[in-house]
């Protein structure tokens, strides 16, 4: 796995380009990391929801959920599905639009400075061997791609909006995570 500046794709990603992005604020440096974890509709993997979210053609009449969030411009730079694909939606030197009303690192904003990575999943299920494995390799990548980045600087959704979100969840094993992510290096 490999992150190409130039572009800032991951090369093994599926590239789908996400219209909700732009451009990081002048001389912006990315020093954090936060793991996300999503599930459309709510608590079931595998289809195209979160996909369609992402580019702004979320059906609102394919699930009820739906008409709630079809409106939203939303992003996040990665997605890693419950089989381990991954699926890159904004290049990592461009903002993706995934924080929202957020803290870190004393903060507001932290679309400007951060990488946003999606685990396909929900607060009720335990994620993937996969998504680990993909997880910290990214992890990795990333943090040997932009140097104002570090381990200590990696967070969760709830880590950042206590209270608003609870992503990456309760399943979510940080221990393994951070194990498999010193294994990678």
């Amino acid at each position: 796995m490999n992150y190409d500046s130039d572009s800032g794709l991951i090369d093994v990603a599926r590239f789908v380009a996400s219209g909700n992005c732009d451009e990081r604020p002048e001389g912006m440096d990315v020093e954090s990391l936060i793991i996300h974890a999503i599930s459309l509709p709510p608590g079931e993997f595998g289809g195209e929801g979160i996909e369609q979210l992402f580019c702004n053609a979320l059906d609102a009449d394919e699930h009820p959920y739906y008409s709630e969030i079809c409106d939203l411009k939303v992003s996040a730079h990665i997605l890693v599905r419950r089989d381990g694909e991954i699926v890159q939606f904004v290049p990592l030197t461009q903002r993706a639009w995934h924080a929202g009303a957020s803290e870190c690192l004393g903060r507001n904003n932290v679309n400007d400075f951060s990488i946003g990575i999606e685990l396909e999943g929900s607060d009720d299920e335990p994620f993937e061997d996969i998504q680990y494995e993909r997880l910290a390799q990214l992890a990795n990548v990333i943090l040997g791609a932009f140097p104002g980045l570090s381990p200590e600087h990696i967070y969760g959704h709830s880590d950042i909006a206590p209270g608003r979100k609870t992503d990456p969840g309760p399943h979510f094993d940080w221990q393994r995570f951070r194990t498999l992510f010193s294994q990678t290096a």
